[in-house]
């Protein structure tokens, strides 16, 4: 009994190792996000495995609240993708002959929604093999800002703080002294690896240029920050200049305001007096009946004069009258008969 026993278990660890076998453990993965993850499924075939040789990759989402899903698909020496909207364009096969064994696959730029346990189904009838993957996607540490909440004086307390924008958790801190002894101060030891230093009582000595570092399972990033304790300010000197400031703001304001509305009140009043002078004086007369006005005048004078002073008072009389005026005021009806008794006169 006990060597036919035996002669079953081997001819049973026989038929085993003969048939359908994925050689890769199962074993979990972890990338950054925006990387490609490596999904191994290497197999290998009997000569009994005599069927269409169909592979299969499913998705079992994290938040278990969707089915497995088929993300790759190899059948009938085809290849069929984009069955997962999610992953559409990302999976690929990383062999060009998957009938040599290999049915691994890549997913190329990783997002958080690509979390779960990827199960690799390989069928060549009779034999039919599974193993699965389980994929973690960690977000770098990034976008690292330091700053100093409180007052960089002499005497006070006041915080250095280190933030990652993002960043997957755990996340590791550590601070360091980049400048003058390099030491960190004692007090500051046990928070060396927090994103909190509380400085208390500062003294001029911790003044210098620091840095943090943040640190997860899949990268690190770092920021800088520079500290300069100085004495206090004089608060009473400063609060005192605002305030005298301040007051010097609103009188200039003021005067401004002041002299705007003085202007207008006197554009408005310049406009009133205009328009009342125009209303109430008369038009002036015509220059044309100054100029007539003046002739006649010289003219009613004519007759008294002799002879001998007529050519000097003409030639007076003519550079009395301003040519401008006298050319262009229009003849009158009457002065032709007067000018020509004057010369009748003058021939007598």
């Amino acid at each position: 009994m006990a060597l036919l026993l035996r002669f079953v278990l081997l001819c049973g660890v026989a038929d085993f190792a003969r048939s359908l076998t994925i050689i890769n453990p199962e074993q979990m993965i972890e990338k950054a996000k925006g990387e490609t993850a490596y999904l191994p499924c290497k197999f290998t075939v009997s000569d009994e495995d005599q069927g269409p040789l169909d592979i299969e990759w499913l998705l079992s989402p994290a938040d278990n609240q969707k089915p497995d899903q088929v993300i790759i698909l190899y059948s009938g020496d085809k290849i069929y993708v984009d069955y997962y909207q999610d992953l559409k364009g990302r999976v690929h096969f990383t062999s060009n002959d998957i009938t040599s064994g290999d049915a691994s696959i890549n997913v190329t730029n990783l997002q958080l929604s690509d979390i779960g346990i990827y199960q690799c189904k390989v069928k060549k009838a009779p034999g039919v093999a599974n193993k699965k993957v389980q994929l973690t996607v960690l977000v770098k540490p990034s976008g690292i800002r330091c700053f100093i909440d409180g007052s960089e004086e002499i005497g006070n307390d006041f915080k250095l703080k280190c933030e990652p924008k993002e960043g997957s958790l755990p996340l590791r801190y550590e601070w360091q002294k980049l400048s003058d002894s390099q030491k960190m101060p004692d007090s500051w030891l046990p928070e060396m690896t927090s994103p909190v230093i509380s400085v208390k009582n500062a003294t001029s000595e911790y003044s210098g240029t620091y840095s943090c570092t943040v640190r997860n399972r899949v990268g690190s990033d770092q920021c800088l920050l520079r500290l300069d304790v100085v004495p206090p300010s004089n608060r009473a000197g400063t609060i005192a200049g605002a305030i005298i400031g301040t007051l010097l703001a609103l009188v200039l304001i003021g005067c401004i305001v002041f002299c705007c509305h003085k202007k207008r009140r006197e554009e408005k009043y310049e406009k009133e007096v205009h328009h009342d002078i125009r209303e109430d004086v008369p038009p002036p007369k015509s220059r044309t009946s100054t100029a007539r006005s003046y002739i006649g005048s010289n003219h009613s004078s004519l007759g008294s004069m002799s002879p001998s002073n007529m050519e000097g008072y003409s030639k007076t009389l003519y550079n009395q009258v301003p040519s401008e005026d006298f050319e262009r005021a229009p003849q009158s009806p009457t002065l032709p008969p007067a000018k020509k008794h004057v010369i009748l006169n003058l021939s007598s």
